[in-house]
């Protein structure tokens, strides 16, 4: 096991970020991101992503100097197009507008158009919560796992945020409809394990728990069967709709990857502004010491709330370092050198 201190990793991903031509203060602020990503373990949208993002750079998948740009504002809604720039920024900003527009209003909703993957989606959950401020987000993608009944990709795992504010830690879900992200499928690869549980098909339509064989297929599992297939579908028509944006099926035509040109909807809440703060927090706090209280399964086991688990392995690695895979750190630590091309 491997463990770097965060802030060479941010700092050596940054610089990797600087040589793909990313000016230094937007190249600090993805390092930032992917840092954090790996910090939380959401190692497959951290720094493995790294390499991927470099490339999507160079073949001008991603504009590095673009900037989101108003389109238009109704009420507390802003429909915002993120000209095909990083997608981190672009979800950071219009994150902010919806927090900004959710204390001007006690509501606000950013609907973004024409941006690129963010990447890990519940870093902006994080992102609120820690300004006081629940979130509800999501993004559709390109085609990547068959519609419930069928064999070829024809709807996205397309993610979906939700946190809300708790002082004694943020209650956070992040979740792709795939029962597991293609992130997952990697890593879990990487280490040489299976999956827990049956994640998808192999090339001969059997239910396996072998990442590679699912990753090969691309017949990866809806969550919750026909209803993650029926709500994957359902979140695409409604940030396409919100955003004046790309569905699943108009991405697939652009045909380059990255969730180039997807659409995203940010929706935050200000409980001080609806007067529901105090309540808010004896409710959450109500319902983790509730659940945490729960019989596990397991002997000596516990049962959490989502972003508990997420909060333990991040107070881990800022404290012992952060676990990366020795392989993909040598390619970024060579593409910070320079010395190294993808």
């Amino acid at each position: 096991m491997h463990r770097v201190p965060f802030q060479q990793l941010e700092d050596t991903i940054a610089r990797a970020f600087v040589h793909a031509g990313m000016a230094s203060g937007k190249a600090q602020t993805l390092a930032r991101f992917h840092a954090q990503s790996s910090c939380d373990g959401v190692y497959s949208h951290g720094l493995n992503r790294v390499p991927s993002f470099v490339k999507h750079l160079a073949e001008g998948w991603v504009d590095a100097d673009a900037e989101p740009v108003h389109v238009r504002q109704t009420g507390p809604v802003e429909v915002l197009d993120g000209q095909r720039g990083p997608g981190i920024l672009n979800a950071l900003h219009a994150t902010d507008r919806a927090l900004d527009l959710a204390a001007a209003h006690g509501v606000g909703i950013a609907a973004l158009r024409n941006t690129t993957h963010w990447m890990r989606g519940g870093a902006f959950g994080w992102h609120a919560a820690d300004r006081g401020k629940v979130l509800i987000a999501w993004t559709n993608t390109e085609s990547c796992m068959p519609a419930w009944g069928a064999t070829d990709t024809r709807v996205g795992n397309n993610p979906l945020v939700m946190a809300v504010p708790r002082k004694g830690g943020h209650v956070v879900l992040d979740m792709a409809m795939s029962q597991y992200s293609y992130g997952k499928l990697q890593t879990t690869r990487l280490k040489g394990e299976e999956l827990p549980y049956p994640g998808g098909f192999d090339a001969e339509g059997n239910l396996t728990s072998d990442p590679g064989a699912i990753e090969a297929s691309r017949r990866i599992l809806p969550t919750g069967f026909w209803k993650g297939s029926g709500l994957t579908i359902l979140l695409d028509v409604l940030a396409a709709v919100l955003s004046e944006g790309n569905a699943t099926h108009q991405i697939d035509q652009i045909g380059v990857g990255s969730c180039t040109g997807c659409s995203q909807i940010f929706i935050a809440l200000d409980p001080a502004r609806l007067g529901s703060a105090a309540h808010m927090q004896e409710i959450v706090d109500g319902m983790a010491e509730y659940v945490n209280g729960s019989a596990p399964i397991a002997p000596n086991g516990k049962v959490t709330y989502p972003g508990q688990n997420t909060l333990r392995t991040r107070q881990d690695h800022m404290a012992q370092g952060v676990i990366v895979d020795e392989g993909i750190w040598k390619v970024v630590q060579a593409l910070a050198d320079g010395k190294s091309q993808v």
